[in-house]
């Protein structure tokens, strides 16, 4: 008789609250709104499209419009800081743990 190598209540991946890796329930982040011209270069002309890599989505949903989970941007071409990002409302939010520690550092 085969065992799954997960207990029942820790089988779901997508439930939110648990941890993935030790099956322990997963610290809330806090958002914090960032002004996107502080974390993003615009180009001069209002009309540039700029392009944006997105790293996954998180299981925050946007505070502000409560209606997509938020996006995981990373510095690159032109962002200055890793920040969540929604495609909805175009807010960008810095996240941190309860304790003041970040949580988008590596």
């Amino acid at each position: 008789m085969s065992q799954p190598p997960f207990p029942p209540a820790f089988a779901n991946p997508t439930d939110a609250l648990l941890g993935r890796r030790r099956g322990q329930p997963c610290e809330p982040l806090l958002l914090t709104e960032l002004n996107p011209h502080s974390v993003v270069d615009h180009a001069a002309a209002h009309n540039t499209v700029i392009e944006l890599q997105s790293f996954g989505t998180v299981r925050e949903p946007c505070p502000k419009c409560h209606t997509n989970r938020l996006n995981l941007i990373l510095r690159q071409d032109t962002v200055r800081t890793a920040h969540l990002f929604c495609a909805d409302c175009r807010s960008c939010y810095d996240a941190h743990y309860a304790g003041g520690a970040p949580a988008l550092t590596i």
